[in-house]
Formats: C-alpha cells, structure tokens, sequence
C-alpha cells in the first residue's frame, strides 16, 4: 500500500513542477531539483520498503511535500492529503502484516499438533 502511495504521489510532485515555474514564479533552477527530484525519491523508496529506514525515507518525503506549501501553497493540502495516505497504509500495512505473522503461527502450531498426534 506505501509503494501505491508513493507512485502515485511522484505524478503530483511531479506535476507540481510546472505549477511552480509559471504560477509561483519560483526559478526553474529551483523548481526542477526539488520537484523532480522528489519525484524520483518517490519512485525510488518502493524499493528500499524492505529495510526498516525505507519507512523513514517515505515520512521524510512527506514532510518535504507538505513543506512545498511554502512555495506552492495547493501543496499544503495536498500534501497532508498524501500523508495521512502515507500514515494509514503504514499502520495499516504493519497490522496487517502482524496479523499474517500470527495466523501462520497458529497454522504452524496447527500442523505440529496434528503430527505429533498421528502414530
């Protein structure tokens, strides 16, 4: 669910590059790296969701979204839009995955004593 909010919000951040330029009148010296350039982060951190940091990168991302708001104010909203996106499936994602842990463990534990009971 991360990974989906994350491509997802690489287009917005990407689209928000042009927005940038030509309403917020930010220099396309500036626009360009930091709108694209967390875009490509976006699309990156799918990838390393795997190792524990990787969660820690994505929040990082949020917290740099919301603060283009500072540059292009629509991006206050929608990037506390993406981060509470960001924050559900997080939670949502861990639960989930602590439920899966625990539901193999009783088939496991299932599986022994069945085993353990035939001659």
């Amino acid at each position: 669910m991360c990974s989906a909010v994350l491509t997802l919000e690489a287009i917005t951040l990407g689209l928000s590059t042009p927005v940038m330029i030509s309403v917020a009148d930010v220099p396309a010296s500036q626009a360009l790296p930091v709108g694209l350039g967390l875009a490509v982060v976006c699309l990156l951190v799918p990838g390393f969701l795997r190792r524990p940091w990787g969660y820690g990168v994505g929040w990082a991302v949020q917290v740099a979204a919301v603060g283009l708001g500072f540059l292009v104010t629509t991006m206050f909203f929608l990037g506390a839009i993406f981060a509470l996106l960001w924050g559900m499936a997080d939670v949502l994602g861990r639960k989930i995955e602590q439920e899966r842990a625990a539901a193999f463990a009783a088939f496991d534990a299932q599986q022994e004593d069945r085993e353990e009971s035939q001659p």
